[in-house]
């Protein structure tokens, strides 16, 4: 709830003129501090009134040293302000004080006179307060009487006490044991401080010998530290110190002790033992559990402390020390009691006339305290009875109150361990009411909450308020207001409907007030942060979204472990964006935390939390330690690291092995896993060796770093344990046994002069075994025969013995090449496959590895092949010649003893021949005789190639090559041809051809404007082979073209068009002729002239050397019909007709000046660009493709170009000497609409978009087909780039 209001005092209403005299004699203009709440059947103390007086500041007991310890504070508020006394022992030390009440010592009285009980009174006309009697103890300054230096001989393991004796006082001083460098003695579980200043040694050391133990004596309350004189101590060496004794105990005495304690003192029970070797202390409790109560361990076990000891620490409790030669132990019975303490307090508060009043006071202790009253520090018994007052206990009840019971109420609690009071006033008054909250306060709440709307009165006897809605109804029919004793109203899961006005009046009066009151939504936390876990040195990221009302201001503020984070730049540790969601970087061990999200508006405020738990690797064990060590074991153990909130998995030991390696060549290798349950391992250890361990740790995160590496540790040499591994023999050498064995590591060798003792016996009968010695692999016998078998071994042997005997082993000498041939080799064919069988060789003279198959296809069946088309018989001869000399040839591998094997994949209709060998580890031996057979006749492969072209519309001509593989005797040809329609039931058509020399066939009548799938299948005796398959239709016959796209440039006019898709070339020409030539019409073709025959496929054409600024007519011909006609003008001035005589006109000489300057500029540019570019061969070679290509196919009607055409063709050079069909003005005018791509060199490397190249494969030589036309020539711009170019 939040409330803006502005302080609001005075009357409200007519204000009562019939005060009594008194009270308004006490209605000062300062205001008064608030006061405490008023209980049942009282009033609030309003601003403005008289006040009794408060005590604020009282004294206390202590001891004083010199005047400045004398100050006893006695402060205390009131109206008017009070006046203040003393009484010493009770009497009145000096006179009556006004601004303030604190007692300080007067230099001129003696300090003693101070020494006693004081008492403080605070009087103003409503009453006296008091304070509770306290005591002033008067000391001088400690003073150390002159000592004497202490000399204390001891002997060695003795148990002594340093004694320590500083002067007495009322306040015990602080002992201290430093040496003279004032460096305090080091305490243990062996010398120990005690409660009484005494340094106690449960035993004696030589080291403890010095001359410099002072005890230091610290009076905090004199501020005074005195040194006594230092004690020097002598510890002698004594031949009886590995006497040993059990425990005794330097204090305390005997075997039980009575405490007596004070609630809420601190207490701390002492056992400080003696014995050799030094005790260890344990405390319990014997009539419950230690745990259960405040006590804590302190000074190595030796004392249990109850900082703040309670009535549940009040039992038996023991302590016991112990060596392993005894104990001794000690009770305590603690027994808590308590001072005086309130459990109730009477308040300070004002009534009205006839009221009755009821003050409670109630107090506890130990044992229970007694209750006195008094009236202005009088005893209740001091002062006249009266019959309305009544007193039982620590209840005083006052009936029918009238002004004069106004008074200050004393209340004292009293045990045997001491006295507390209570000052508390009576104010009876009657005064007008007063409504003294503000007016027009507006109240805010969100819904859901609850909102009190304050209308605090005054008036004595009080007043009665009501509330009320803008509506006039009372807010008390309502369940959710409830009024509370002060006027204010309370409003519980405040609703938007409760947005309105209420007032506050005052009843049987016009007092009254307005409060405002406005709902807004509820702050709700949508997403709360989660419990994540990151790992550490990454980012974490808390959400936390949100919902707040729009109208009011909010702020995110998040906690960790209840500390606050500052928001911080996107580089920090916190970032907190505006959604909310905390980012934290690189988190580390210390952001473990709970982390709250809390958004706060002036409203209301929520909270949610979450957690990031970091993990880790874990952090490396630590203390490595070797423990039970024999000869050859010992226990290694260690202390886990920090597991980083990730438990421990298993921990992996290594060892490293130093005595046989040098120290740059030390490797760490595994030894064992462990359970996690477990921090120690026994560890078996090879003889000889010199070892150091290390512990790593692993959890899911990863692996920690290993340990700090253990101290070393060397075993003794023994014999060897084992021999060495996978003896064998590896013979290369005809005639010599090679016998080798993996080599064992240096650590197994057990001892010093190692070394390994080789043994081999023939198998031949009556073979003794033979020995010899070697310090490593391999050992050599030699003259042994080739591949002879033997026994073999090899044993461990050093210094100290040999290893057990090991069993023997089986070798060979080395081998040799074989000598024999695989036998009886017969085949069995089956297609493409052949079966081999051989019997096994024999004289391998070595271990058989296997077998090679050699075989060599020598050609096809029937002598030569099928005879080429086109070729003469001669060629043909002459290939297959060349063809029969290339033989096929494979090898095939066998291994192992197996006598049998299928080669696959063989060429059908072919002879063929095969030779064996023998393979052992040295080679091949010699080939066995060579063996023949054929493979049957197949089926043929797909004819090599298929293309066709198309003479008329109606009519195909397919042609094709022979199969590259024809796999026997080729007998013809079928051809298949369909139709290619949506119903895709038009009829198969088929057509065999018997000659195998015939590779073309004709297809017809064909529908034109139908596409047909064609395939073509070559047969022999064995089958049909699979189709070469091709889709195709037939051509069209071309026409000149009906769309023409015309661009003008200054003398010369580009034309261009699309080419039909399936049409056939056809050649035209361009008729044309300028418009201002009278003659110039339709149909009058004399003054027409004519372009060069144009092929339809180029797609465009220039029709270059017109005039500048002219209008023209342009037409093509189709027989006597016109296909296409247009008018269009070239760019530039329209040229001016000459009248008259020119040769007198000036212009002439002016025209010639510019046409020689326009030539010589042109000349200029045309060798500036020579010397940049020159002219490429390549260039050249474009130039004569597309003269070339302008001219028709040789088979069409228009027959072949005559010599006048070629001059024609040529008759349009440029001013470079560069001819093309077009020129270079007419190709730039295009712009972006012609894609020219060139090489390095500047040649063409493509045609123009839109145009791709021939596709590979369908290459022909016949007139152009849909699968197979004709390209376009290189500078024919594409047609479709340039209906398609941007406009």
């Amino acid at each position: 709830m939040c409330v803006s209001q502005h302080r609001w005092t005075g009357c409200r209403g007519p204000c009562s003129p019939s005060l009594p005299l008194v009270l308004l004699l006490l209605l000062p203009l300062s205001f008064l501090s608030s006061t405490p709440p008023f209980a049942q059947g009282a009033i609030h103390i309003p601003e403005g009134l008289s006040q009794p007086p408060v005590m604020m500041e009282m004294p206390s007991s202590h001891t004083a040293f010199s005047p400045e310890d004398i100050q006893l504070p006695c402060e205390a508020t009131g109206n008017p302000a009070p006046t203040y006394r003393w009484i010493k022992d009770g009497d009145t030390f000096g006179s009556e004080r006004n601004a303030s009440g604190t007692l300080k010592a007067n230099e001129t009285e003696s300090l003693d006179s101070y020494a006693g009980s004081w008492r403080c009174y605070a009087s103003n006309i409503l009453g006296t307060a008091t304070t509770q009697t306290v005591q002033v103890i008067v000391e001088a300054q400690p003073v150390l009487p002159k000592q004497h230096k202490i000399h204390v001989k001891a002997v060695e393991g003795q148990s002594i006490i340093l004694a320590c004796n500083p002067p007495q006082s009322s306040t015990p001083p602080h002992i201290h044991w430093m040496d003279k460098k004032m460096v305090h003695i080091k305490q243990s579980d062996r010398v120990m401080l005690g409660l009484d200043g005494n340094l106690y040694f449960s035993n004696v050391l030589r080291s403890d010998s010095r001359d410099d133990y002072i005890c230091n004596a610290q009076y905090f309350a004199a501020r005074t530290i005195l040194p006594e004189t230092a004690v020097s101590l002598t510890v002698l060496r004594s031949n009886d110190v590995a006497h040993e004794r059990k425990p005794h105990l330097f204090t305390p005495e005997g075997t039980h002790s009575t405490v007596l304690a004070l609630r809420e003192n601190t207490v701390v029970l002492e056992c400080i033992p003696k014995g050799l070797p030094t005790p260890k202390v344990e405390w319990k409790k014997k009539d419950g559990s230690l745990d259960d109560t405040s006590a804590q361990r302190e000074n190595h076990n030796r004392w249990l402390r109850f900082d703040s000891i309670t009535q549940e620490d009040d039992g038996e409790y023991e302590c016991k020390a112990t060596n392993s030669h005894g104990s001794a132990a000690h009770s305590f019975t603690v027994t808590v009691e308590a001072s005086p303490y309130w459990l109730k307090e009477p308040q300070n508060l004002l009534y009205s006339p006839g009221e009755t009043v009821r003050l409670d006071c109630q107090a506890e202790g130990i044992p229970t305290p007694t209750i006195t009253w008094s009236i202005n520090g009088l005893s209740i018994e001091e002062v006249d009875k009266d019959p309305r007052r009544s007193v039982s206990g620590g209840v005083l009840i006052l009936r029918d109150v009238v002004y004069a019971d106004t008074a200050v109420y004393q209340c004292e609690a009293t045990n045997k361990h001491g006295s507390i009071l209570l000052n508390t006033y009576l104010y009876v008054v009657e005064l007008a009411p007063q409504i003294l909250s503000s007016d027009g306060v507006v109240y805010r709440v969100t819904e859901g909450g609850d909102v009190m709307m304050h209308c605090e009165f005054f008036g004595s006897p009080p007043p009665q308020v009501t509330w009320e809605d803008d509506d006039g109804i009372p807010l008390l029919s309502h369940a959710r207001f409830s009024p509370l004793t002060n006027g204010t109203i309370k409003l519980s899961n405040a609703a938007y409907e409760d947005s309105r006005s209420y007032t506050c009046s005052v009843k049987h009066t016009n007092i009254s007030i307005t409060a405002y009151l406005e709902v807004y939504n509820q702050t709700l936390i949508l997403t709360s942060p989660q419990d994540v876990r990151v790992l550490r040195g990454s980012s974490a990221m808390l959400d936390c979204g949100f919902y707040k009302d729009t109208k009011l201001d909010y702020k995110i503020s998040w906690r960790k472990n209840g500390h606050e984070l500052l928001e911080s730049s996107p580089d920090d540790k916190y970032t907190i964006f505006a959604n909310g969601t905390l980012r934290v970087t690189n988190v580390q061990s210390d952001d473990n935390a709970q982390y709250t999200c809390e958004i706060s508006t002036d409203l209301d405020s929520v909270k949610a939390s979450g957690s990031i738990t970091v993990v880790a690797w874990p952090d490396p064990p630590k203390d490595l330690m070797l423990s039970d060590i024999e000869d050859f074991s010992l226990t290694l153990s260690w202390i886990p690291g920090s597991s980083h909130n990730s438990p421990i998995k298993e921990f992996i030991v290594e060892a490293r092995e130093e005595r046989h390696l040098e120290a740059g060549k030390w490797k760490w290798e595994r030894l064992e896993n462990v359970s996690r349950e477990f921090n120690h391992r026994q560890l078996t250890l090879h003889p000889f060796c010199t070892y150091r361990f290390r512990v790593i740790a692993v959890n899911d995160i990863g692996v920690s770093k290993p340990s700090l590496p253990s101290e070393q540790h060397s075993t003794p040499p023994a014999v060897p344990g084992k021999n060495p591994d996978n003896v064998r023999s590896e013979s290369t050498d005809p005639k010599t046994l090679t016998i080798t064995w993996d080599e064992m590591e240096n650590h197994l060798h057990y001892g010093p002069g190692f070394n390994y003792k080789v043994s081999w016996k023939s198998g031949e009968s009556g073979a003794v075994w033979e020995d010899g010695y070697a310090l490593s692999p391999p050992f050599h016998v030699n003259d042994t025969g080739t591949y002879t078998p033997f026994e073999i071994k090899v044993q461990a042997v050093n210094s100290l013995g040999a290893a057990p005997t090991p069993q023997p082993e089986i070798g060979h000498s080395g081998e040799d090449k074989p000598e024999g041939v695989p036998t009886g080799v017969s085949t069995t064919v089956m297609n493409s496959t052949v079966r081999v069988k051989w019997n096994e060789a024999q004289n391998v003279r070595g271990r058989l590895k296997g077998y090679k198959i050699y075989i060599r296809r020598l050609g096809p069946l029937g002598g030569r092949g099928r005879r080429s088309l086109g070729k003469p018989h001669h060629e043909e001869e002459r290939s297959e010649r060349l063809r029969e000399r290339h033989v096929e040839s494979r090898e095939v591998e066998v291994h192992g003893t197996q006598t049998s094997a299928e080669v696959a994949g063989l060429q059908l209709f072919s002879r063929y021949e095969l030779t064996m060998t023998a393979v052992n580890s040295k080679g091949e031996g010699p080939h066995s005789p060579p063996y023949s057979f054929v493979t049957p006749e197949g089926a043929p492969g797909p004819p090599a190639s298929l293309r066709f072209e198309s003479p008329t519309e109606k009519s195909l001509i397919l042609y094709w090559t022979p199969p590259a593989e024809t796999n026997g005797i080729l007998l013809g040809y079928m051809v298949q041809y369909q139709q290619e329609v949506e119903s895709r039931d038009s009829p198969l058509q088929m057509e065999t051809i018997s000659d195998h020399s015939v590779t073309h066939f004709e297809v017809k009548p064909l529908d034109p404007s139908s596409y047909y799938s064609f395939k073509v299948i070559a047969r022999t005796a064995a089958g049909d082979g699979p189709p070469i398959t091709l889709r195709g239709a037939t051509q069209l016959d071309g026409v000149p073209p009906s769309n023409v796209t015309i661009v003008s440039g200054n003398t010369s006019l580009n034309l261009s068009w699309v080419p039909g898709e399936r049409d056939r070339n056809h050649g035209f020409t361009i008729r044309y002729c300028r418009k201002r030539t009278p003659d110039c019409e339709w149909k009058n073709w004399e003054e027409w002239e004519e372009s060069e025959v144009v092929n339809t496929t180029q797609g465009f054409y220039s029709l270059r050397g017109l005039k500048p600024g002219t209008q023209y007519k342009l037409q093509i011909m189709l027989g006597n019909n016109t296909q296409w006609k247009n008018e269009t003008m070239t760019i530039g001035p329209v040229p001016s007709e000459i009248t008259g005589g020119f040769a007198t006109q000036g212009w002439l000489i002016g025209l010639i000046s510019a046409i020689l300057l326009l030539v010589l500029i042109l000349l200029i540019l045309c060798l500036i660009k020579r010397r940049k570019g020159g002219k490429y061969a390549v260039k050249d070679k474009e130039d004569k493709e597309v003269d070339s290509e302008a001219r028709p196919m040789k088979d069409e009607t228009f027959g072949e170009y005559s010599d006048a055409d070629e001059k024609r063709s040529d008759s349009q050079p440029s001013l470079c000497g560069e001819s093309k069909l077009g020129s270079d003005d007419s190709l730039a005018e295009y712009g972006d609409s012609v894609d020219i791509q060139f090489n390095e060199d500047g040649s063409f490397i493509g045609q123009y978009s839109g145009r791709g190249p021939v596709p590979h494969g369908n290459e022909s030589s016949g007139p152009a087909s849909p699968v197979n036309a004709v390209p376009p020539p290189p500078i024919a711009p594409s047609m479709s780039s340039i209906l398609n170019r941007p406009s």
